[in-house]
């Protein structure tokens, strides 16, 4: 089944068209990436999913229910079912590890007995119960991308959206959390959505890559089909 569907979707700023009649399909439990220069509209895509833009044309489903059509948001993110982590992480810096987690926890009006398990199965799951208590700024940038990620699990998300977020890291660090993301996807089961720049992450994460360019997709097809399409 699939879980995510775009038909027709277009999406337009200012300055013109980012998206134009993009059909789209992810099925239960897949690894897409989405590959593409800086501009071709992958963080738009995900902005749309994630239900933070309307598309002006054609219309969204998950789980087979429409969640946005031309001009409108019929569901908002947080009726959505999904995480997402950005490039930029956007951790509350105010809070604590743990208050990072439980602040999505406590717009859902999740219970606390609830909470407090799902907090600390995360935490264990990620390997940073022992900065539950620390704030942002006093982690290193692979324990933030984990933090990140715990705070977008936690939710127990069908869909994880994941926009560049090893970009700012060393080779070393990217290729731990790139296996740590592949762990975590195959132990958990959700719908992964991968937004990248990088050819190697794409590959190396994907069952199945999209190639965006110019607002259309214009290649898909598995890892190695991908390789042979852009010569690498």
């Amino acid at each position: 089944m699939n879980l995510v569907e775009m038909e027709g979707v277009s999406f337009s700023y200012k300055g013109g068209p980012v998206l134009e009649g993009l059909d789209l399909r992810v099925g239960e439990g897949e690894r897409v990436a989405v590959l593409g220069p800086s501009g071709c509209g992958k963080t738009t895509l995900l902005r749309l999913l994630a239900g933070f833009l309307p598309p002006a044309k054609g219309r969204i489903l998950l789980g087979g229910r429409e969640v946005s059509g031309p001009g409108r948001i019929l569901a908002p993110p947080e009726e959505r079912n999904l995480g997402v982590v950005f490039q930029d992480l956007a951790l509350w810096p105010h809070l604590t590890v743990r208050g990072n987690l439980e602040f999505g926890l406590e717009a859902r009006k999740v219970p606390r007995e609830e909470r407090d398990r799902r907090i600390g199965e995360t935490l264990a799951l990620l390997g940073i119960g022992e900065f539950a208590r620390r704030k942002p700024s006093q982690l290193s940038g692979g324990q933030q991308q984990r933090v990140a990620l715990a705070r977008a699990l936690v939710l127990r998300p069908d869909l994880l959206l994941m926009d560049e977020p090893l970009s700012s890291l060393d080779f070393d660090l990217r290729k731990k959390l790139r296996a740590e993301i592949l762990r975590l996807q195959e132990e958990l089961r959700f719908t992964l959505l991968y937004i990248t720049h990088d050819r190697e992450e794409a590959f190396h994460l994907a069952q199945r890559v999209l190639l965006l360019s110019k607002g259309r997709i214009a290649f898909r097809g598995t890892p190695e089909e991908a390789r042979t399409f852009l010569g690498s």
